[in-house]
């Protein structure tokens, strides 16, 4: 299993409810997004614009990056969007690029942000017929893409399906392993019953069995347990250790940790495992010795961004960058 930071957890707030923003942002969840598509009307799509620059500008927790979703570039909103974007003070790290069908989508967003916000990632939202055939294409668009998005709700619709695991395995199953190909992420869609904790463990889990890096949040109180899933128990995290340690005192050499035969790409996994999410305590031991990667961490406006997300399993390196809390479901993330 791939275990990431980057992207466990997407929380999406609408750009119209600022009200909101400061509590997206201490969510608790890994990607903090405003959403300018289908939460806004059509009327009010300029208002919401104007508005989200303000999301950017607010300060955010030390692992979050801030996203936002534009409109679908077959029409004038979203290129509208990222000229935008382009005019806010604070850039964001992630743009959501929805109804991706061609690797084209995500070179006009790229082209259209140029310059301005050499920084700014994409995830492309695959949620249409065309954009699942042509998911391996779209996951290997460029450097600057960082993952699929699976998009169950609009999928289903206009395939015919049920709204269920089962019925949309096939779907699911291409675009990991499209995005697995290309070295990039790969997100499930929401599990939009809001009180079933039940339901969302369940597929949460099978989400993470078939190789999602994480899992989009539909209301705030799904987003523990999606973290927790998407996150190394403690028995993985112990097991770790052990290859590290085993690691430096056989000068990474190939050794034996618990009956099973390691060498170097499993002393790296283990290293860049404990450097997210078992990181050193303060008053704790040292550091080991060697030459880790750095842990992933996001820019701060103003700031260079870090070395990117790692991958417990040694894929693709690179650079790195909710749903408001509420207690009424807000279906911002529906696609």
């Amino acid at each position: 299993m791939k275990f990431t930071r980057y992207c466990r957890s997407l929380l999406s707030t609408p750009a119209m409810a600022v009200e909101r923003y400061t509590k997206s942002h201490q969510s608790g969840a890994d990607i903090a997004m405003v959403d300018l598509e289908d939460s806004v009307p059509p009327a009010r799509k300029e208002e919401a614009r104007r508005l989200a620059e303000e999301f950017f500008a607010l300060p955010s927790t030390k692992l979050a990056r801030s996203a936002v979703r534009i409109n679908t570039l077959s029409g004038p909103d979203g290129l509208r969007d990222l000229i935008a974007i382009t005019r806010y003070r604070v850039k964001p790290d992630l743009v959501l690029v929805p109804m991706a069908e061609s690797p084209r989508d995500i070179e006009i967003a790229a082209g259209a942000l140029g310059r301005d916000c050499p920084e700014t990632e994409f995830l492309a939202v695959v949620e249409t017929p065309l954009g699942i055939e042509h998911a391996p294409a779209i996951a290997a668009a460029g450097h600057r893409l960082r993952g699929l998005v699976f998009g169950s709700a609009d999928y289903a619709f206009a395939v015919g399906a049920r709204l269920s695991w089962d019925a949309l395995a096939h779907a699911r199953a291409r675009v990991v392993n499209s995005a697995r190909a290309a070295g990039v992420e790969a997100m499930d869609a929401p599990f939009f019953e809001v009180t079933d904790l039940a339901g969302l463990r369940r597929e949460a889990g099978l989400a993470r069995d078939f190789g999602f890096s994480g899992k989009i949040a539909v209301h705030p109180r799904q987003l523990a347990l999606i973290n927790e899933t998407f996150s190394p128990d403690e028995e993985l995290l112990a097991r770790a250790r052990r290859v590290v340690a085993a690691g430096l005192e056989n000068g990474r050499s190939v050794t034996v940790v618990d009956g099973v035969m390691v060498g170097m790409p499993f002393f790296e996994a283990s290293q860049r495992l404990i450097e997210q999410f078992d990181p050193p305590r303060p008053d704790g031991p040292p550091e080991p010795t060697g030459s880790p990667r750095p842990p992933d961490s996001p820019r701060s406006a103003g700031s260079p961004r870090s070395a990117g997300p790692q991958h417990p399993q040694g894929d693709r390196q690179g650079p790195p960058p909710g749903h408001a809390p509420t207690d009424t479901p807000n279906h911002a993330t529906e696609k």
